[in-house]
């Protein structure tokens, strides 16, 4: 079945030699992994071993068999141009850090198109703005609304954030009871958008505090959810 699609890179993988496997996340089809054979012995090859850097939107022609774990790559074109995403320093470690994040999450063979288009948008978002300090933490805060755990926005005058239930606590139940600076940046950050994100003024130390929350959120309601390796090397660049 020939498939035309919109993709947005999430890995790439040395095989053998001169071979990569590549797995985006597709318009049209979920996550989807494909064999590209030869890219990697000839000069004409590195072109198009460009197309494949973490995040990258392309527009895919794929021979699809459902019986395939690795599809076929017939055309690959850019779908967008990114400036600054793969050059600027800090940047490329949010890329880095989220396209290892997305891999973890997005594993189902299945269209959907929000939240294709959510990744989509804020990726150019983030491509064109230069005050983006936070915003890979209502990256993932929002991600989770696609995902099927966003909190629970009623009760939110209450001191208390559970996370394993997604839900503000009028007193802390449990071990997964927050409070202070984490559930103030919580409640900013779900009242805010991209585009007023520079009115949040936390330091680098509250940044890390809450990444590391929003990320044990993501643990505690996905199984197949782990920390990311990239995430020391990311606090290190990014503080």
């Amino acid at each position: 079945m020939q498939v035309f699609t919109n993709a947005i890179v999430l890995s790439k993988l040395k095989y053998r030699d001169n071979d990569l496997i590549v797995k985006c996340y597709t318009e049209q089809l979920g996550v989807v992994s494909f064999l590209i054979r030869g890219v990697l012995k000839s000069k004409k090859g590195a072109s198009r071993v460009a197309y494949f850097q973490l995040l990258s939107q392309l527009q895919l022609n794929i021979v699809y068999k459902g019986n395939r774990s690795l599809q076929a790559i017939t055309e690959t074109k850019l779908n967008h141009q990114y400036t600054s995403l793969h050059t600027h320093i800090l940047k490329s470690s949010i890329v880095m850090f989220l396209s290892e994040v997305l891999s973890s999450t997005l594993q189902e063979e299945e269209k959907n198109e929000s939240l294709f288009k959510y990744i989509e948008t804020t990726l150019l978002w983030l491509d064109t703005h230069s005050n983006y300090s936070n915003f890979h933490l209502l990256f993932l805060l929002n991600l989770t609304k696609y995902l099927g755990f966003y909190p629970e926005d009623f009760n939110t005058d209450y001191q208390y954030f559970n996370l394993s239930h997604g839900q503000f606590e009028l007193k802390k139940t449990d071990r997964y009871s927050i409070s202070g600076e984490n559930l103030i940046l919580l409640k900013q950050l779900m009242g805010t958008t991209f585009d007023a994100l520079y009115l949040v003024k936390i330091n680098a130390k509250q940044r890390q505090a809450f990444l590391n929350m929003i990320l044990l959120y993501f643990e505690l309601h996905l199984g197949s959810f782990k920390t990311p390796k990239s995430l020391k090397i990311f606090n290190q660049v990014f503080n």
